[in-house]
């Protein structure tokens, strides 16, 4: 089966493309830096021919609300163009748990208007969301540090690793279209404070966590539900400590 990762060189792609040439698959890992662009359009028909599925896990390459929406809009459109020109028969997406529960996030915003884009293109489709990836956990505290004391919500998250991703998203690639959305998370609930309290502990930081309900996650408010999943998702195998034992050994 002839397979298009768009995105395939980053952090979750690079995985997904090793995981499904070792399942015996044709990948072709799509990116700027291999010459395709769903922007500009450059090589996008070429690694479209006769490929059966396309797996989207590109990530915008701003933060700003604007242009995230606008990357994910013709990103999106391109490519749903393109494959319906070479008849690709399935088009699965990672997304994130909880965009539509969040608003104020612009990059939420902007994953929910790409799945919108999915639904109405009339190409089979399943889209995967994923609760926050462990190696994400740094860049939150970094995000509500100021000076040495990390204020954050109590909330509940359940993060997962990139590599459960990644084993998620090709499972679902070789499997039959859902038209429909299903959700992969981390084994364990954590408050998000809880969560990164750990982080500083096993990576020797000395900043503080505060908790604090009114905290905004890049933009929002959080309550329990916000960046949890639903019911029966998929589970994935690593633990928070465990993988985080293994990245301060290595």
């Amino acid at each position: 089966m002839k397979i298009v990762v768009i995105g395939g060189t980053g952090l979750i792609g690079s995985k997904l493309v090793k995981h499904l040439r070792d399942g015996g698959h044709e990948v072709v890992a799509a990116a700027p830096g291999t010459g395709v662009n769903t922007i500009t359009r450059e090589g996008l028909a070429e690694a479209m021919d006769k490929a059966q599925v396309v797996v989207d896990v590109a990530n915008a390459p701003v933060w700003e609300d604007k242009a995230v929406l606008e990357f994910f809009e013709a990103s999106g459109r391109n490519l749903m163009a393109a494959e319906a020109a070479a008849g690709v028969r399935h088009h699965v997406a990672l997304s994130i748990v909880g965009s539509e529960r969040l608003p104020d996030n612009g990059y939420f915003r902007a994953k929910v208007a790409q799945e919108d884009l999915i639904k109405a293109s009339g190409i089979p489709y399943t889209i995967l969301r994923a609760t926050q990836f462990f190696e994400f956990v740094g860049g939150i505290a970094q995000s509500a540090t100021t000076g040495e004391e990390i204020r954050l919500s109590p909330a509940l998250i359940q993060p997962i690793a990139s590599d459960d991703v990644a084993a998620a998203l090709a499972d679902v690639a070789v499997a039959p279209p859902l038209n429909g959305t299903v959700e992969v998370a981390g084994p364990e609930a954590i408050p998000l404070d809880e969560l990164v309290r750990r982080f500083l502990r096993l990576t020797q930081d000395p900043r503080k966590v505060v908790p604090d309900v009114h905290a905004r996650y890049f933009g929002a408010v959080l309550d329990d539900q916000s960046l949890t999943p639903g019911r029966n998702p998929r589970i994935g195998a690593n633990r928070f400590d465990d993988w985080l034992g293994r990245q301060v050994a290595h």
